[in-house]
């Protein structure tokens, strides 16, 4: 009996090392990939081996992905999009700001310009946006949304201040929790010895 306690508090043990070994990675993997994001500028052109991400403001491209999540762009020519695609784009010089809604209509060589130009309409809405994004507002098409992500990165760019803590509270969580682990361990197989003399 005492050595199934021995091997179930050695499982546990080797269950906490395993999780604070992830979280560990995980988090110096954020950490850099945080950095690297947050010190670029807000230039398009910045990005992460060809990546920027965004958050989601609005509803407009339910149920596609909603306010919260968090989308991923690829960096793309306007040659590479199609018609169906999902872009981001920034609507007007005069704005920091960045949609992301679905092409409708690629219209290349607009009005003989040369310029290529994209109509769009969020999924959500029930009219196409009333103005045409030319391919320099382009940022590139969306690979991936991630549900709610955004919201968490919103929140570490805005409250920094409260990350730092609840990182060091986790972190000495799972010390605490290999602490006991391997009391308990050393604990079990200390009764084992006695048995055995």
């Amino acid at each position: 009996m005492h050595d199934t306690k021995s091997e179930l508090v050695g499982a546990g043990y080797k269950i906490v090392e395993i999780f604070r070994t992830i979280f560990v990675y995980l988090l110096a993997a954020a950490i850099i990939v945080g950095a690297v994001l947050f010190a670029a500028n807000q230039s398009p052109t910045k990005s992460v081996f060809g990546f920027r991400y965004y958050t989601v403001l609005t509803d407009s491209m339910k149920p596609e992905f909603v306010t919260g999540d968090m989308v991923i762009v690829k960096l793309k020519d306007a040659t590479d999009i199609q018609q169906g695609d999902i872009i981001t784009f920034n609507p007007s010089s005069s704005s920091d700001a960045y949609l992301t809604h679905r092409v409708t209509e690629k219209i290349e060589n607009y009005e003989g310009t040369g310029v290529t130009c994209f109509r769009t309409k969020g999924d959500a809405n029930n009219s196409e946006d009333s103005f045409l994004i030319d391919e320099s507002r382009v940022i590139g098409t969306v690979a991936v949304a991630v549900p709610k992500l955004g919201t968490v990165v919103r929140f570490v760019q805005l409250r920094w201040y409260f990350v730092i803590p609840l990182i060091i509270l986790i972190v000495v969580f799972f010390r605490l929790l290999e602490i006991y682990f391997s009391s308990e361990e050393e604990d079990s197989n200390s009764e084992t010895e006695n048995q055995a003399e």
